[in-house]
């Protein structure tokens, strides 16, 4: 089987660029008995950002709900807090000890996020691509799931391994691949221009516990021919989330209408609303019952945490004899 890897930060909501940028693709991925599946709660990188104790906290549950009112099913996939695996830290070590700090430098993700938040460039911003590297690593991923935008993170985790196998004259980490997955790329509802994301303001993001009357004033402000006309992004945008969530029928006639110059994208934005309202319904429901059962959500955080450090612990103890460490 091969195993596969991947995260998320529990920085906020889920909103629909996370479900289809990430969440749809681990629940495909989780029917197919090829892969063994390894799925955590990234709350340690999470501490890069701004959130408090109390904020991490209560969205970290969040988080955890959420992925299981998805379906993300903790008997098929290794489902589990990273915080709660400390070989992950002591992995991110011993790479920090075989990674050049140039490569840390030349991260894109480092100089968006430090443009982002000045007052707190942190050092875990920087470091953070080797705490992804030991993330995957620890496990022996194979492939992660990303998107574009990603790519380059994992080729640091390929270098990585290499580095330290070369280093240790082992072959113990394999070369990690990138799983291209189709992304739609979705945006802004503000900012056409720019990819969806909390950190622009809740009303950039369609958050997938949105209620209708929610989903609707977003998207009445959504920017549609506003910007460029006939085929702007705002109209592209809003055009392939009713594809994602609405019926093909629907689609195609707003296609249609839009390229003849006479779309009414007030109708538009009201069949989207339905079409998103309607699509997480029953996502809502369960979202809603879980977070009100925290003992439940400990019971599977533990349980999922005792598979994946029988893994860690097994490799860590292979990898602390490379280095010469007992």
């Amino acid at each position: 089987m091969k195993t596969i890897v991947s995260g998320i930060q529990p920085t906020g909501n889920l909103h629909i660029g996370n479900y289809l940028g990430a969440v749809k693709n681990w629940l495909e991925l989780q029917k197919n008995n090829e892969y063994q599946l390894y799925i955590f709660i990234a709350d340690l990188h999470s501490l890069t950002g701004k959130l408090s104790a109390e904020e991490l906290n209560k969205q970290t549950k969040i988080t955890i709900a959420e992925l299981l009112a998805l379906g993300i099913n903790p008997d098929k996939v290794t489902f589990f807090k990273q915080s709660a695996i400390k070989e992950h830290t002591e992995l991110a070590w011993f790479f920090s000890c075989v990674t050049p700090i140039s490569e840390l430098y030349r991260m894109t993700q480092f100089k968006d996020k430090s443009e982002a938040q000045t007052k707190n460039i942190n050092s875990g911003l920087l470091t953070y691509p080797i705490l992804q590297a030991a993330d995957i690593l620890l496990y022996k991923g194979d492939a992660v799931p990303v998107g574009e935008d990603q790519v380059q993170h994992i080729e640091l985790t390929r270098d990585t391994a290499r580095w330290f196998n070369k280093k240790y004259k082992t072959n113990f980490f394999p070369e990690t691949k990138h799983l291209l997955t189709h992304i739609p790329k979705i945006k802004s509802l503000l900012e056409p221009g720019k990819k969806m994301s909390k950190s622009l303001g809740s009303g950039h993001v369609i958050e997938l516990a949105d209620e209708p009357e929610v989903i609707q004033k977003k998207l009445n402000k959504a920017v549609t021919a506003s910007e460029g006309g006939n085929n702007s992004p705002g109209a592209k945008n809003l055009l392939t989330l009713l594809k994602e969530f609405g019926s093909i029928e629907k689609y195609n006639l707003f296609v249609k209408t839009e390229k003849d110059g006479d779309i009414r994208y007030g109708d538009l934005k009201t069949e989207l609303t339905e079409s998103i309202a309607r699509y997480f319904a029953e996502f809502r429901k369960t979202r809603d019952k879980l977070l009100n059962n925290p003992e439940k959500l400990e019971k599977i955080m533990i349980h999922g945490a005792k598979k994946a450090k029988k893994i860690a612990q097994k490799n860590m103890e292979e990898i602390r004899k490379i280095i010469g460490l007992t």
